[in-house]
């Protein structure tokens, strides 16, 4: 695993000008066109935790209500479909937080977005990517998440555990990043996310 980044070192990566590598989108083939896609948000909470022996960070994630009848039981960041009187994604993503994992703002230091990542499923979701200070508390909705859980970043940013899998989709085998950790598989378009958060980081460090 590859040294974990300091929050200092995020501030200073998303402070700088964004580089000019483009998406990189996790499942291949043709896209749906942009102005055909719903809007959304995510928030990517990265949790400044300390513990005995040293510090790291940890990125919040839940796992989607069974009874959902759309991506049940994934994993995703929290998040979802832009309101109406949300004035920005980041908004989107702070309200989202609340609502769905009851994460309170002023926790929530805000530092940026990653490219619109577009999904076959008919989203184009803004990544905004932010600190999290403890001590908070957080309480799933029980209507739309069934757990709530953590994983170290440094993990998550290390590309040797960024698998590549494939499987058939409405007749079609569609290419897809996924990647393990604690029995649970993190994949689709939030591990999408998370590489396109590894390249970022690493061009802008």
């Amino acid at each position: 695993m590859k040294p974990a980044f300091t929050v200092e070192e995020l501030r200073r990566c998303f402070a700088a000008a964004a580089p000019a590598a483009e998406t990189l989108y996790g499942d291949e083939g043709t896209r749906p066109g942009r102005e055909t896609l719903t809007p959304a948000s995510v928030l990517i909470p990265i949790v400044m935790r300390v513990e005995a022996g040293g510090s790291g960070l940890t990125v919040i994630f839940t796992r989607r209500a069974a009874h959902l009848r759309d991506h049940s039981g994934q994993i995703s960041f929290p998040g979802g479909r832009v309101a109406a009187g949300d004035p920005s994604p980041e908004a989107t993503a702070l309200r989202e937080s609340r609502e769905e994992i009851g994460l309170d703002s002023t926790h929530v230091e805000l530092l940026g977005r990653l490219s619109e990542y577009h999904t076959r499923t008919g989203y184009r979701i803004t990544p905004v990517v932010g600190v999290v200070a403890p001590p908070f508390e957080l309480r799933a909705d029980a209507g739309e998440v069934d757990e709530i859980f953590e994983v170290p970043l440094a993990f998550l940013l290390d590309p040797a555990n960024h698998q590549r899998r494939s499987r058939e989709w409405r007749g079609e085998m569609r290419s897809f990043f996924a990647m393990n950790y604690g029995g649970r598989t993190i994949w689709g378009a939030t591990a999408g996310m998370l590489v396109n958060l590894s390249r970022r980081l690493a061009q802008g460090s």
